[in-house]
């Protein structure tokens, strides 16, 4: 539905200040509604991610191909990176509800007929592609959607222990699908295997349809069309020095660290000779990690996020490195350290999740999300497109250490950005005076 446009406020900086305060009282039944739908979300992230553990595995087993790894990650986050700006506005005009079920139930039609090209023996290189394709537009519609809600369905004083208990929630995801889906592919055909994205893809969308998410709706002037609204969130990250300033670090990190995490599989087969159980056990134990970080951000529930930010994610890309500098005879030494980079990945993230939430409107958060998403999203193509052809010179193995290395220094150079240590100290960013 289209939201009407609302009365021209009479003191329109008076009523931003209090929009820009996320709703602190979300009324009674709170938490029955919060863990109902994060709950459904984490089962649908289950097979989300545990199809991606497949589908990857099938490419690596299939092709032992940089390229076609390569491919796989540019098709799985392009098509997400261009529609986010779309996506963003329609969370922050359109019920955010309603877009979270269509871009489930889409996903999971997607899913069926990969599956009926598996069960016939029909499937090639081209329909996986395609598959990841359709699945990354949904997520540019999903993903901002659900941020955006985050926020009006707990009080303000929960949320940077939502933000905590979200990331806990999705690293436990992890944890379960590298291996369920070595499971899965030993046991079951690859079609089968499959389906059971699509059960949880439905069983996260039961609680969508039993619970309504409460929505902060923007007053409106004038009919200005969707190229206006997405305008706004632009102009809101480009007028705040340290908004932009993050958005550009994050951009630049996501540009040299993101080949990693889709060419580990290539890492564990080539350098340590692993197959698809060794697979399982680096993914399953950097899930534990991340879980370990989710509980220790909303155990402290940071207030100043920032430090946490650019701390949590140059130790990340630092153990990335360490991960690929282990022997190959020390398999174990990479699985600890790839568990150590999961752990202070999210006690980087957890906390930008929580910055960004507490200091952007929530009648914005749609926009200014999926424009973040937009940034690393770009970056992410760019890196995989870069490190291909480094990859192929370097070697697996060096392409890791050097991105891991570039990406914490990028991290840490985000200290020496006043504007940028000070972003969040003052509570929300509208009405503030600009800074440098």
């Amino acid at each position: 539905m289209h939201i009407p446009s609302g009365p021209t406020p009479a003191n329109p900086a008076l009523e931003a200040q209090a929009l820009a305060q996320p709703a602190q009282d979300p009324g009674p039944g709170w938490r029955l509604r919060f863990w109902a739908i994060f709950i459904g979300q984490a089962l649908s992230l289950v097979g989300s991610a545990l199809t991606q553990f497949v589908l990857l595995w099938w490419i690596t087993d299939t092709t032992g191909s940089v390229s076609a790894l390569a491919t796989a990650g540019l098709v799985a986050l392009l098509p997400q990176a261009l529609l986010s700006p779309l996506g963003g506005t329609f969370a922050d005009r359109y019920s955010r509800r309603l877009l979270m079920i269509g871009a489930d139930v889409v996903s999971a039609l997607c899913m069926t007929v990969l599956i009926l090209l598996f069960l016939t023996d029909s499937i090639a290189l081209w329909h996986v592609y395609a598959m990841m394709f359709v699945r990354s537009a949904m997520q540019a519609f999903q993903a901002p959607a659900a941020a955006a809600s985050m926020a009006m369905l707990v009080p303000l004083s929960f949320l940077p222990r939502a933000a905590g208990l979200n990331q806990t929630l999705q690293a436990l995801t992890v944890v379960a699908a590298a291996p369920l889906g070595a499971l899965a592919i030993s046991v079951m055909p690859m079609g089968w295997a499959l389906s059971l994205d699509v059960i949880t893809a439905l069983l996260g969308v039961v609680p969508l349809l039993l619970f309504t998410i409460p929505q902060s709706r923007a007053p409106k002037a004038g009919a200005g069309g969707i190229w206006r609204d997405f305008r706004e969130g632009i102009h809101l990250v480009w007028s705040e020095p340290g908004l932009r300033r993050l958005y550009v670090l994050l951009g630049a990190v996501v540009l040299v660290i993101m080949p990693t995490f889709t060419l580990v599989p290539l890492l564990v087969k080539e350098h340590f000779g692993g197959g698809a159980p060794q697979v399982a056990l680096i993914e399953g134990f950097g899930g534990v990690g991340m879980v370990i970080g989710g509980l220790v951000v909303a155990a402290f529930a940071p207030q100043r996020q920032v430090p946490w930010v650019l701390g949590g994610f140059a130790l990340s890309c630092l153990a990335m490195s360490l991960t690929a500098l282990a022997p190959a005879g020390l398999f174990a030494v990479a699985v600890a350290c790839w568990a150590i980079s999961g752990t202070s990945f999210i006690l980087g993230n957890a906390p930008l999740t929580a910055l960004l939430q507490t200091t952007i409107p929530n009648h914005l958060q749609g926009r200014v999300l999926a424009l973040l998403s937009m940034v690393m999203g770009l970056a992410a193509p760019v890196g995989l497109m870069l490190a291909t052809p480094l990859g192929e010179w370097l070697g697996i193995r060096w392409l890791f250490v050097l991105m891991g290395a570039l990406g914490a220094l990028m991290s840490l150079a985000g200290f020496l950005s006043p504007a940028l240590l000070r972003l969040g100290g003052a509570g929300p960013i509208l009405g503030k005076p600009g800074g440098s």
